[in-house]
């Protein structure tokens, strides 16, 4: 909503009327005298003709309007208005556990999250920065925050899966660590996983509380299909499964102000992520817009004095 940084300025405006009654009062007064006197010469000069006195008002008028902007413009009024030009930092964290290489996404899971990672970057403005932190047992920067768009989708298409656990916390952590090295920027993390951790030594809560302080909003997005996937055996030849856990990952997006999206399938997930676009747009801000009051203020002025000393003017 629109408002004043100095809003006791604005007691200021009393003067307009009041200025106003003392003149209407003057000119009255001054017309009544050269009745009351019957002097040709003065009536006259206090009656004038009706150009010139319409003129007058003009410039009076005009010298009012300029004394209320000024006085505005020092209550220093502010509007909301879309900060643009510094532009987002968006974090994409990634899930390079073992169970990424599960096949119920084609070519698997991680391939299938690489290839929606880097339309996402893709879709991002030219002010926008990207950077990307990976995890499995523990978490490590892929690329760092940049605006160079295709230097980090080069890095996301180098990721190559691995055997690892999933450290979510870690991950995460991470993330918030690289959006506060960016100070004076809106940022925003999206956490892609199946959600179930398993290493690390920072917990997925604690991290949410650290993205939660410095006011990050964590959009999770949970990788898996329903039933039971086989991404590999363990030493004894048991067949291992990959699952989702969609309540800690709702529990990240709830307690940082963001969102859980379940993503099925390849397609749904490219469309999870052309949807994450406008929540991500900058936020609006408050925006001092003194100097417009200012400058307008200073053209009244301007055209005051060009009324009264220009062509046609009152005073010779």
């Amino acid at each position: 909503m629109p408002g004043f940084n100095e809003p006791l300025w604005l007691a200021a405006l009393i003067a307009i009327p009041v200025l106003a009654g003392i003149y209407y009062y003057v000119t009255r007064k001054k017309k009544q005298e050269a009745i009351t006197f019957s002097r040709v010469g003065y009536v006259q000069s206090a009656l004038a003709n009706t150009k010139k006195s319409q003129r007058t008002q003009v410039i009076f008028l005009l010298a009012l309007a300029a004394i209320g902007l000024l006085v505005i413009g020092l209550a220093d009024p502010y509007i909301p208005l879309p900060q643009t030009k510094a532009g987002v930092n968006v974090i994409l964290v990634i899930d390079d556990s073992g169970s990424m290489k599960a096949t119920d996404y084609q070519p698997s899971r991680l391939e299938a999250a690489k290839s929606a990672a880097e339309n996402l970057v893709g879709s991002l403005g030219p002010e926008d920065s990207a950077g990307v932190i990976l995890f499995n047992s523990g978490a490590t920067t892929v690329a760092y925050l940049s605006q160079d768009k295709v230097q980090v989708q080069e890095k996301i298409n180098a990721i190559a899966p691995t055997d690892g656990s999933t450290a979510i916390g870690d991950g995460l952590a991470l993330a918030v660590d690289m959006a506060q090295s960016v100070p004076g920027r809106q940022s925003v993390i999206i956490l892609l996983s199946d959600g179930v951790n398993n290493a690390g030594v920072i917990s997925p809560d604690d991290a949410s509380a650290l993205a939660k302080a410095a006011g990050i909003p964590v959009y999770t997005i949970g990788l898996g299909t329903t039933g039971q996937t086989i991404v590999g055996q363990d030493w004894e030849g048991n067949p291992e499964y990959a699952g989702l856990n969609e309540t800690a990952l709702a529990s990240i997006a709830d307690q940082t102000g963001g969102k859980y999206f379940k993503s099925v399938d390849t397609q749904t997930l490219n469309t999870i992520y052309a949807g994450l676009i406008p929540k991500i747009a900058p936020t609006t801000e408050e925006t001092s817009i003194r100097e417009w009051f200012m400058v307008a203020a200073f053209i009244l002025l301007c055209a005051e004095l060009w009324l009264r000393y220009g062509p046609g003017r009152i005073i010779p």
